[in-house]
């Protein structure tokens, strides 16, 4: 018993480590019960006009979700922005997280331009759980406010440089980038307004299991 008590104080921390990775892929409201989801390859109403998944749960590495609350966590802090009262503060809403390789495929196949869908045979960084799509959401309603286009929108308008806007789509759109990048240290993608990825996310494994 003695023995088995010293083997098991050994190898519990490591034990530990290899279950709290950073890698590892997680519900994204194990972590921010109360994130919004809005997630769109879950229904028809995305590029594909597929379902391409059979859950309505989001999903993204431990390092990735533990940067995304604390931006989350950083919006509800904001009760006025823009001249806009929001008594219960801001919040992120997350459009796509974890995407199956699979997947990748099918999209690629439908749409293959790798500005807006990445190559499958490469992969894209959803594929390795490090990316998300996001957008602000009123705690309050759940609305969402005011962006340049809605979610995968193919086009210049989506990009971070687009200036053709309302002043208060501009205000909204600096807003999500300063905080998910100052705040979050995520790593925005110049064509799409929403796509956030974490640092060496790139050099995570591509992952192809279907989401349960």
């Amino acid at each position: 018993m003695k023995t088995f008590l010293a083997a098991l104080l050994i190898f519990l921390p490591i034990f530990l480590q290899a279950q709290s990775a950073s890698d590892e892929i997680v519900p994204v409201k194990e972590l921010i019960p109360d994130i919004g989801l809005d997630l769109r390859y879950s229904t028809v109403n995305n590029f594909t006009n597929q379902k391409l998944y059979t859950i309505g749960e989001a999903y993204l590495s431990l390092g990735a979700i533990q940067k995304l609350k604390l931006v989350h966590d950083s919006l509800k802090q904001i009760t006025l922005h823009n001249g806009i009262s929001y008594p219960q503060g801001l919040g992120i809403k997350v459009f796509d997280g974890y995407r199956p390789r699979a997947v990748q495929y099918l999209m690629f196949e439908i749409f293959p331009n790798p500005t807006y869908v990445a190559d499958p045979n490469s992969g894209s960084i959803h594929n390795r759980g490090g990316a998300v799509d996001v957008s602000i959401i009123d705690m309050w309603t759940g609305q969402e406010i005011p962006m340049p286009t809605e979610f995968d929108r193919f086009g210049i308008e989506a990009s971070h440089f687009y200036m053709n806007l309302p002043a208060n789509v501009i205000a909204n759109r600096t807003l999500l980038f300063n905080m998910m990048t100052q705040v979050g240290g995520f790593a925005p993608y110049d064509a799409e307004w929403w796509h956030y990825s974490i640092s060496g996310a790139s050099s995570l494994p591509l992952l192809d299991f279907q989401m349960k």
